[in-house]
């Protein structure tokens, strides 16, 4: 069975970094695409971050310089390092599946699978 489980969230202050995790098991992680997005209150969810099964990686634009995405093939992990973290950068990010290994789109429907969420939370 495929999952995929983020773990890492919290409450910070502006400023600060926090690091996420997303593990997965149940297909040939080496293979494919992950994803990060994430959605903040009264917000649609919106793409952060993906990595594909060669290391290559895309930002959204609102994240760029900030965000780092990586993975590690023999723990079955993918990481979400956020550095400069403000108000705005406040969600609930979820890290999904694009089974199509090559792709880098932060497309929500090219997704089959989804974490349960971990809550990010910047405030002073």
């Amino acid at each position: 069975q495929v999952q995929l489980v983020e773990s890492g969230g919290g409450l910070v202050q502006p400023g600060d970094s926090l690091r996420l995790s997303c593990a997965v098991s149940g297909f040939s992680f080496d293979y494919k695409t992950i994803g990060w997005f994430r959605q903040a209150p009264g917000k649609e969810r919106e793409g952060v971050s993906c990595i594909n099964k060669d290391g290559s990686t895309y930002y959204a634009n609102s994240v760029k310089g900030r965000f780092t995405i990586s993975r590690d093939n023999a723990k079955n992990t993918v990481y979400l390092q956020m550095n400069s973290l403000k108000p705005e950068d406040t969600a609930v990010y979820y890290c999904a599946r694009d089974p199509v290994g090559w792709r880098l789109r932060l497309v929500s429907s090219y997704y089959d699978y989804w974490g349960q969420g971990t809550q990010v939370t910047v405030s002073s």
